[in-house]
């Protein structure tokens, strides 16, 4: 029998979620998604020596050089990402800027035009957005100008509604943070069919097929691949190379879970004071959605540190391990 992995790539778009070029090369996903905490660890690697070197010499004399060099160790990241996989590469719009819509598309902008320097079109690329009110808005204007976006962050049916309705092309709600936070709310154990997270998923994936919505659907964030078999049959899966490498040990049968089914009718559109009250009512939700915005734009200021000494110092590569 195939492998488990081999078994989800043949009802399931399998995505890495990772930085790690040698990881994406062995695992062979479709596509790849990086946030800044990816792009930090990423970076340090004394493998992306070369590339770090290069953006830091270029960005040196830039009127910004920690902006700039950070964008092209990001850039950089994923122009060697699209060399590997034949699908998209997902690259993030600063977390602190979150809560502004003109500044996400300035920046999202500046994105797709530095890929298109380097010779990946924006049809290679998502540009990701966190799932705030500004940045759904974002990139529903984005949407328009022919940039894809998957909005990320996203724990709430609110989230989801807005960006159905945002015309987004992909969105990617989370499991194991929602899984964490309702464990230790609770104190219980979960099960695969009992995960809030995976119940999460499950309830935004109907009400988009349902509804006939043509949003993709990519639950991202897991702690196991028990998590990731109860939503066998999603449109996209994005999966760590540690969890790929277990389902690609494994033997097991596996089973499709979810199934798009029939549309039965079209979704009323979700009002900006609608998606601000059922979000807020989410405890969850609000929680999770402010930490990640928080811990993400904690590691981009972790790279800017780390691009600082180096321009400090004189080094331009990062010390081997």
């Amino acid at each position: 029998m195939a492998s488990k992995l081999e078994q989800l790539r043949e009802m399931t778009v399998v995505v890495a979620d990772t930085g790690d070029l040698d990881a994406v090369r062995r695992l062979q996903p479709q596509d790849c998604t990086t946030n800044p905490s990816l792009v930090l660890k990423a970076i340090q690697n004394p493998a992306m020596g070369e590339h770090v070197a290069r953006a830091v010499e270029q960005g040196r004399q830039a009127e910004n050089p920690l902006a700039t060099i950070a964008e092209a160790l990001t850039v950089g990241l994923g122009v060697e990402l699209s060399k590997i996989v034949p699908g998209r590469v997902s690259t993030e719009v600063d977390s602190n800027l979150s809560f502004d819509e003109e500044a996400s598309v300035a920046k999202a902008r500046d994105l797709i035009a530095a890929y298109d320097r380097l010779g990946v079109g924006r049809e290679r690329i998502l540009i990701k957005l966190a799932s705030t009110w500004e940045g759904i808005r974002a990139a529903e204007r984005l949407q328009k100008e022919g940039i894809d976006c998957n909005l990320t962050l996203l724990f709430s049916m609110a989230q989801a509604k807005a960006c159905a309705d945002a015309g987004v092309f992909l969105i990617s709600p989370f499991v194991g943070r929602i899984t964490d936070w309702f464990a230790k709310s609770t104190g219980q154990t979960y099960t695969p069919e009992t995960d809030p997270g995976v119940q999460s998923v499950k309830r935004i994936y109907d009400h988009y097929k349902s509804h006939g919505i043509p949003t993709v659907v990519m639950g991202a964030s897991f702690r196991n691949t028990g998590q990731i078999e109860a939503l066998a049959g999603c449109d996209r899966l994005t999966i760590s190379p540690d969890l790929m490498q277990k389902l690609s040990e494994d033997q097991g049968e596996l089973k499709r879970q979810l199934t798009p089914g029939q549309a039965q009718g079209k979704a009323e559109p979700i009002s900006e004071a609608e998606f601000r009250w059922e979000h807020n009512e989410d405890a969850m939700a609000t929680e999770k959605l402010a930490e990640g915005i928080r811990n993400f734009h904690a590691d981009a200021l972790k790279l800017e540190k780390l691009i600082g000494e180096r321009l400090a110092s004189g080094a331009v590569a990062p010390a081997a391990e």
